[in-house]
């Protein structure tokens, strides 16, 4: 009898040291798992709804996790909730930020090559932005930004209007005396030629407060900004990107090298394959804006206009004589840049 007693003993404790194993094991998977900050300017939402910048930020976190088994997890951050809109570039190179979906251009404060993703009428449809990726322009600006510490997940363009709360913006000869944000110091040239009074360093999320204390006329940016920041609601007069636009801007997800480097092969490789996959959602979710925006501005009582070829080349031959020259003086890899992208 005391033998069985022991043998029972010792099978009631072997099955209750079960359980303890298996969340010996979890602890041990969730102590070596990693959580990397997304941050971006955008407002936030759900994977279902809102901004598409921050749904692909989320769906990006959810498929990566899922294929790295939870090695890796995300913590997002948009509205600048974790850092103001311009640190966000400088963080990422010195790897103090791990990752951003952020408007190439707000970079050419630091690297002046950066300015090339809003170059005023040089990129003037998303199927001739998507060729950049493989391209000897996208090549060098690719390299480039590896040289500075920044790794591009996903290369995402997106076509952009204009808004005013004054007249219509659709020739050059319309922005005379106009006070406007443009978006990026090469395409502010361009407006400036136009007879434009350019504000500059104005972020997107700070579009709204300018429009409405008066401090700008009319605003460029994407058709996602215009309508995440309500502009609608403060103009009276819109030409939008559904048609043709001489506003496309590159706004990637970027993500620290040094963070990247210091992640195993495997992960790094998911990272990329679901960042590559991520640009068709982008892409796709940045034109269904520009109609959107176009319908948004109509239902709040603007105007709206649309673009043709004409007018495109009318604000391209502005664009070659200021823009476009005063980049590719700036050195050897704007001007090969600029050469590359005018072939595509």
């Amino acid at each position: 009898m005391k033998n069985i007693n022991q043998y029972r003993r010792q099978m009631i404790l072997g099955a209750a040291s079960l359980p303890m194993i298996g969340m010996g094991g979890l602890a041990w998977g969730q102590a070596n798992s990693k959580t990397l900050k997304i941050s971006h300017q955008f407002p936030g939402g759900t994977v279902d709804k809102g901004d598409f910048r921050d749904r692909l930020c989320r769906k990006f976190a959810i498929e990566v996790e899922k294929r790295t088994n939870g090695a890796l997890k995300f913590d997002i951050y948009p509205g600048s909730s974790l850092m103001k809109t311009m640190a966000q570039f400088s963080a990422i190179r010195k790897g103090a930020l791990d990752m951003s979906y952020y408007p190439l251009p707000y970079a050419g404060g630091e690297i002046v090559e950066t300015n090339i993703g809003l170059m005023p009428a040089l990129v003037t449809s998303y199927e001739q932005g998507a060729r950049w990726k493989t391209a000897e322009c996208g090549k060098i600006l690719n390299k480039l930004l590896e040289e500075k510490g920044v790794i591009m997940v996903s290369w995402v363009w997106q076509a952009g209007g204009v808004a005013s709360r004054t007249g219509p913006i659709v020739l050059p000869s319309d922005l005379k005396g106009v006070k406007v944000r443009g978006g990026s110091r090469e395409f502010d040239a361009m407006l400036k030629a136009a007879g434009g009074s350019v504000m500059t360093s104005i972020a997107s999320n700070e579009i709204y407060a300018a429009v409405q204390t008066g401090a700008l006329d009319a605003v460029y940016t994407s058709s996602a900004s215009l309508m995440s920041f309500k502009m609608p609601e403060l103009t009276k007069n819109y030409t939008s990107a559904r048609n043709k636009s001489y506003w496309y801007m590159l706004e990637p997800l970027l993500m620290s090298k040094m963070v990247f480097d210091a992640l195993p092969k495997n992960q790094r490789d998911i990272i990329m394959a679901v960042g590559a996959e991520m640009e068709k959602f982008g892409t796709e979710a940045a034109m269904a804006d520009d109609t959107e925006a176009a319908l948004q501005f109509a239902r709040a009582g603007n105007k709206v206009f649309d673009l043709d070829a004409s007018a495109i080349e009318k604000w391209r031959a502005i664009a070659k004589e200021t823009a476009w020259k005063d980049y590719a003086d700036k050195n050897e890899k704007c001007a090969a840049m600029i050469k590359s992208a005018e072939k595509l």
